[in-house]
């Protein structure tokens, strides 16, 4: 009974706002929605270093939070929520983009070992074994995971990010997001919608099956880094660095595609 009251109240606000200009209601759906700014920063904050403040990345948020309230059509009939996840999350991303504190040196050795990666794969035609990445970088397999934990410390992209494009505003928006709904009528959008699915099945199937059980876990199972890594018996930094890995294999197998 209480969430259906809520969802009478949030339906009224949003009434107000969008057909009165309600200023008032405009300040009521920030707070109502406020949690999904913590819980976005939460997630992305796990894996920064630790003078990122939180404070700042729900800041960051609360921005993407009401630009999307702003643009919000409720009559299109798409779940809010749905809408504005991309938009809070592409928020916090750009503002820590344009403070560019991730060091260089940290950049070129995740291109080194992007590059890498992709090499081993095309030659190898499977994913490649960390001793066989760290031979192929000259570098020990020491070197190689300490490399791996720095770049996930410092990086702030996601498996989300990996199919973005930017609206007619200038948000980057998920490609996932606008798939139609499935009743939709059009062929086109729904063989786009497909072909989505379709490459990033593949690229996940070409994972190693402990980074595929860590993407199903974080992604699917909202777990945390450190809830993995007692699932799968290793440390918190392990479980980074395997999250790290998976990413960018997932992102050189989706651009080669």
């Amino acid at each position: 009974m209480e969430a259906r009251v809520k969802e009478v109240e949030l339906r009224d606000l949003w009434r107000r706002y969008k057909e009165e200009g309600d200023a008032t209601a405009r300040e009521r759906l920030v707070v109502a929605y406020s949690p999904m700014v913590k819980f976005v920063a939460g997630r992305l904050g796990a894996g920064l270093p630790s003078h990122v403040e939180d404070a700042d990345l729900i800041s960051y948020g609360l921005m993407g939070l009401i630009g999307s309230i702003e643009r919000y059509e409720p009559k299109r009939g798409i779940k809010f929520e749905t809408f504005a996840m991309t938009r809070i999350r592409g928020a916090i991303i750009d503002e820590l983009r344009s403070l560019d504190w991730v060091p260089r040196s940290v950049r070129s050795r995740a291109r080194e070992i992007e590059t890498a990666q992709s090499k081993l794969e095309h030659k190898l035609q499977r994913a490649p074994t960390e001793e066989e990445l760290a031979a192929k970088l000259e570098i020990s397999e020491e070197e190689l995971q300490s490399s791996l934990l720095e770049i996930a410390n410092s990086s702030v992209y996601a498996l989300d990010e990996l199919w973005t494009i930017s609206d007619s505003s200038g948000d980057r928006v998920s490609l996932l997001d606008t798939i139609p709904d499935p009743g939709a009528d059009d062929p086109q959008e729904a063989l786009a919608s497909s072909e989505i699915k379709d490459r990033l099945t593949e690229a996940m199937t070409s994972l190693p099956e402990r980074e595929q059980l860590v993407v199903a876990l974080y992604y699917h199972e909202n777990l945390t880094l450190r809830e993995i890594g007692e699932v799968l018996g290793v440390t918190e930094s392990r479980v980074s660095q395997l999250h790290t890995k998976a990413v960018m294999r997932l992102k050189s197998g989706l651009q080669r595609v």
